[in-house]
């Protein structure tokens, strides 16, 4: 069994396609499925459900291709360990963030490389749920999420960065109720713009109008946080929003903020998974990480 093959097993399932899959890793078509039927050989299984197209991976497969991750993951932190011991100051590493947290990523990211100067990052969005699910499947290798979504299963490690805190938000043209706090009742008589219903974010807002017995007056629901600011920025809506998913220029645009009564707070935290043998660059930046201090950044 080589490496490659798994290689080409992990590039399948997530091209769906042999052409696209064989292209991915620089090899033709016939190389690529010759050697997934070698893998299929070797274990004496069908690893993959096929006729002239690629329909899926078998149960079987699916079990493999979990473990060619963990495979390759280990064999990625194997060369990472290497290079350290070589005081090669780089490596790689995956991260998945949710949406309301994307501003704590270069904060975050600020702290990385000021302790591995050459590390390479790929940052990806993804609902809290996704995260843990692409961290179980070694597609990530750290998340930014909402700790209480965090499964009860003690597969993962969390370190909580903030407590997340939602603000009533408008331009300095909507006429917002005075003071520094408001309540429900009186925000659910302003036209708003939130975040989609599907998002944790919006979730703990719909509880908040909910226990409050009002009904909101939601003009616009969206995952994009570039056109919510965009409306608030414009004058248009208002919107209840975390403290660290507000525009960055908050103090430049004149926005204005209310704190909400009675609203949740929950954490939001750093999420990796457990494993016997966690590379030496993760558990450096997961040290690194403790020394970041966000809460006072992120509370109004």
């Amino acid at each position: 069994m080589f490496l490659r093959q798994l290689t080409y097993l992990i590039a399948l399932d997530r091209c769906r396609h042999f052409s696209r899959a064989a292209e991915s890793c620089g090899v033709s078509q016939p190389a690529l499925s010759a050697g997934i039927r070698q893998l299929e050989n070797e274990l004496g299984i069908t690893i993959i459900q096929r006729n002239r197209r690629f329909y899926g991976l078998t149960e079987e497969g699916k079990r493999v291709l979990v473990w060619a991750r963990q495979t390759l993951a280990a064999l990625d932190g194997l060369k990472q360990e290497a290079a350290f011991a070589q005081d090669i100051a780089g490596g790689s590493l995956s991260i998945g963030v949710m949406p309301p947290a994307i501003q704590v990523v270069p904060l975050l990211l600020e702290c990385f490389r000021a302790a591995v100067p050459a590390l390479h990052v790929e940052v990806k969005v993804y609902s809290s749920t996704d995260i843990t699910r692409m961290l179980r499947e070694h597609n990530l290798q750290l998340g930014i999420m909402y700790l209480d979504q965090l499964p009860a299963d003690g597969v993962f490690e969390a370190r909580a960065l903030y407590a997340e805190q939602h603000v009533l938000a408008a331009a300095a043209s909507v006429p917002l109720p005075a003071g520094k706090h408001c309540s429900w009742a009186e925000i659910a008589s302003l036209p708003l713009c939130l975040l989609s219903r599907n998002m944790r974010s919006r979730q703990l807002v719909d509880a908040g109008f909910r226990d409050a017995d009002v009904t909101p007056t939601v003009m616009l629901e969206t995952d994009a946080l570039e056109l919510l600011h965009a409306e608030l920025l414009g004058g248009r809506l208002a919107s209840i929003l975390p403290v660290a998913a507000l525009p960055e220029r908050v103090g430049l645009s004149g926005l204005q903020l209310r704190r909400i009564n009675g609203c949740a707070s929950p954490d939001v935290g750093l999420v990796r998974l457990t494993q016997p043998n966690t590379s030496m660059l993760l558990t450096r930046l997961w040290d690194v990480a403790q020394t970041l201090n966000v809460a006072d950044i992120y509370s109004v």
